[in-house]
């Protein structure tokens, strides 16, 4: 499964952005070949629909879930049609190394 987290930097070590439509980067990983691929918002000096487009991309992308540290209310519902699971982590110091390592369950 492919899960998207916001990511203040494009590294392992950067931390989870608390915006989802304006973060800086959208980390996309591979819960099954653990491959990571990260991708710079674009949207995110959109004057409007930030989240929209956002929503646009993670979807392009396969993603089946989506962990940020909040979501707007115009995503949700968007998210909900896309039946893509939205997963609200409000630890702004998280490490996206950290996320990933919760991604993957311990055998």
């Amino acid at each position: 499964m492919k899960v998207a987290i916001t990511s203040t930097g494009n590294s392992p070590d950067s931390k989870l952005d608390s915006r989802f439509g304006r973060c800086s980067y959208f980390v996309i990983y591979d819960t099954e070949t653990h491959a990571t691929e990260y991708i710079p918002n674009q949207n995110k000096e959109n004057v409007e629909g930030a989240g929209p487009a956002s929503v646009q991309l993670i979807a392009s992308k396969g993603a089946e879930k989506v962990v940020s540290g909040e979501f707007g209310a115009k995503v949700k519902s968007l998210f909900d049609s896309l039946k893509i699971q939205l997963v609200v982590l409000n630890d702004p110091e998280k490490k996206v190394s950290a996320i990933i390592d919760l991604l993957n369950p311990k055998n």
